[in-house]
């Protein structure tokens, strides 16, 4: 097959993120069997065109205005290729690839989570109200065209925008099991929990902290990681409930640092109101660390409630804290729910869904 896949980022982006992961651990292998380009937006010092994981790379524009100019980028240099397929990864705002005719045979979109109404927790009033209506053509213009969703919960977000059902196909992504790994021995002596992810004011960390501070056990710490311009509000946070001493805040870490922060906690604590599948999740557990989270979508499809971790509802403080209170008070109860996490982390390779994935676009270039 030629597959063309239109994103707004290649994993080179400074803002790339669980999306571009997605994208070159399941393209990149499908890339050694097929040919596959990527359009996308640049960035400082960006080369406008390079190879990476085997796939070919077009940069045009920057984030700013990539919806602006991908369309006519496509019309010039790609639309005269006999694409198979064109995958549209949609995120962000819809560029509306049904409509671009050219040389694709099918279109197709990929979906890992749409923001909806919470594009109003995170962005100013006119940015999120330009996201907002972004989004609200969805059904109507992409109701005719196949579906690949990352989690049950998109899948049922996209039904409820009007696309049917039959035209979706719900794959799971995958996590990397054989770099992340459990090792008991690294787990701290008092219990630790961790967020790991981007500081912004829609992914709940305050809902965390505040949950910390009403948890029962001196001896507890937090680790926050990641970076986000919330950072400087959620520390405030801290300071005002006097947990200076037991919160700290590591900022970008490594992936190994990241390995061995989650081998170390004894639980993961994620509050979003909406993930499109909660990766972070998937990685934890593969570390043999159980997982918090709340019972949002996505979120709710990468923890086994009771099992491998503890689903709350969402904004819910002290079922928050408890569910931490309860992991803190039994080192035991860690251990059982981490091995459990291992377990189902290993049903989530990438390899699997990148096999998946090119199934089903073969699939549909065949007329399927």
């Amino acid at each position: 097959m030629r597959i063309l896949v239109v994103n707004w980022q290649d994993r080179e982006s400074p803002q790339a993120g669980g999306a571009e992961v997605h994208l070159h651990e399941v393209f990149g292998r499908i890339a050694r069997r097929h040919e596959v380009t990527l359009l996308c937006s640049g960035f400082a010092g960006a080369a406008s065109r390079t190879r990476l994981d085997n796939i070919d790379i077009h940069r045009v524009g920057t984030r700013m205005t990539f919806a602006l100019l991908a369309h006519r980028y496509y019309r010039q240099a790609l639309a005269r290729m006999p694409h198979d397929v064109l995958v549209e990864d949609l995120n962000k705002i819809p560029l509306m690839t049904p409509l671009w005719g050219g040389g694709a045979r099918r279109v197709v979109g990929l979906v890992h989570h749409l923001f909806g109404d919470t594009i109003f927790r995170e962005a100013s009033l006119p940015v999120a109200l330009a996201v907002w209506m972004a989004e609200r053509p969805l059904g109507p213009l992409y109701r005719h065209i196949p579906f690949q969703a990352v989690s049950q919960s998109t899948a049922d977000d996209l039904v409820e925008r009007g696309i049917p059902r039959a035209n979706i196909r719900v794959i799971h992504q995958g996590v990397d099991t054989e770099t992340l790994t459990p090792d008991e021995s690294s787990r701290s002596e008092a219990p630790l929990f961790v967020y790991l992810g981007r500081l912004k004011r829609y992914k709940g960390v305050d809902l965390v902290i505040r949950a910390f501070a009403a948890l029962a056990h001196a001896s507890a710490r937090l680790e926050i990681a990641g970076v986000g311009d919330y950072r400087p509000a959620l520390e405030s946070l801290v300071h005002s409930l006097a947990l200076s001493e037991r919160v700290r805040f590591l900022g970008f870490v490594s992936e190994d640092d990241k390995r061995s922060l989650m081998r170390r906690a004894w639980g993961l604590v994620l509050a979003s109101p909406k993930e499109g599948w909660g990766i972070t999740n998937l990685e934890a557990a593969a570390c043999g660390t159980p997982v918090v989270a709340s019972n949002s979508p996505g979120l709710r499809d990468s923890v086994r409630d009771g099992v491998t971790g503890f689903l709350v509802p969402h904004g819910d403080i002290v079922a928050l804290s408890s569910a931490m209170g309860r992991l803190a008070a039994s080192a035991t109860l860690v251990r059982t729910m981490g091995r459990a996490g291992r377990a189902f982390a290993e049903g989530f390779t990438w390899e699997r869904a990148a096999q998946e994935t090119e199934a089903h676009l073969v699939t549909l270039s065949s007329g399927g």
